[in-house]
Parts: C-alpha cells; sequence; structure tokens
C-alpha cells in the first residue's frame, strides 16, 4: 500500500507543480509574450501548441488524447505492477506518468498544451515542464532496459 500511496503522491507532485507553472504561464507571461530568464540562452515565451512535440499532429485533438491517455494507461500498469523493487524504473515511470497527465489535462481541458521554455542557443521547440518529465523519464527508462539487457548478459555468460 505504501508503495502505491509513494508513487500517487510523486505522479501528483508532478502534475501539481506543471499546472502551478502553467497557471503562472497564462496570468503573467501571456500579457507580455516573452521574457528573458538567462539572456542569450533560455527565455520564457506564452505559446500555445495544439499538437505535440513540433506541433505534430496538429489540429488533432481527439486523436491526441486517445492515444495519450492509451499510452498512459500502459505506464501506469508499469509503474503500479511491474516497478515493485525497481527504483530506477520506478522513477522513470513516475516522470513519465506525471508528464503525461499534465500535458493531457491542458489538452482536455483547453484543445491545447500551454509551452514557454524557448532556447535562444538552438532551433528547438518551445516545450514546458511536463515535457521535460516525460523525456527524462523516457530517457531514464531506455537506460533501465539496456541496463537490463546488461545484467541479462552478464547472468547468462556466468552460466
Amino acid at each position: 500500500m505504501a508503495f502505491v500511496l509513494f508513487n500517487l503522491a510523486a505522479v501528483a507532485a508532478l502534475v501539481g507543480i506543471d499546472q502551478l507553472i502553467k497557471l503562472w504561464a497564462v496570468q503573467a507571461l501571456q500579457p507580455v509574450g516573452a521574457m528573458p530568464l538567462i539572456p542569450h540562452v533560455v527565455e520564457l515565451r506564452f505559446v500555445l501548441n495544439q499538437g505535440m512535440a513540433f506541433s505534430l499532429l496538429s489540429g488533432k485533438q481527439l486523436f491526441l488524447i486517445i492515444a495519450t491517455s492509451a499510452a498512459l494507461l500502459a505506464v501506469a500498469y508499469g509503474l503500479f505492477f511491474r516497478s515493485r523493487g525497481k527504483r530506477l524504473q520506478q522513477a522513470a515511470l513516475v516522470l513519465v506518468l506525471g508528464g503525461g497527465i499534465g500535458n493531457l489535462i491542458d489538452r482536455v481541458l483547453n484543445g491545447e498544451v500551454v509551452d514557454y521554455i524557448n532556447l535562444l542557443f538552438m532551433r528547438f521547440a518551445v516545450f514546458n515542464f511536463a515535457d521535460i518529465c516525460v523525456c527524462v523519464g523516457v530517457a531514464l527508462w531506455v537506460l533501465v532496459i539496456f541496463l537490463d539487457e546488461l545484467h541479462a548478459d552478464d547472468a547468462s555468460k556466468e552460466q
């Protein structure tokens, strides 16, 4: 029970942080459009994104809501039924689930996602905290899979 409660609290915390930042962006950043965070490196720029990363599938809200919901259900299953005792996998899935839910809330309630982090030193899409959670979570998940394969190879060589 503690395992489930901890994971629910962690996911809820990430979703809460994401939604609070987006609320700030709507209230404070939208009126000014953009403001420097680190001059010539990062600015905060208010952008509404109707698609997914890089505005892919823009305007396909129903598809994005259904696909995201299905993916998040699979991630939740992995988190609550497959990651017990696997701390790195658990962290990866919490990040993916928290970030995914944060952006799904925007998409369902507003039909678009609030983005606000703009890298000035390279051409890249404007993104948000939830996007960071999902990307870091997926990277950790890939690392978990790689490490599991590495340990499986080592175990098979020892036999």
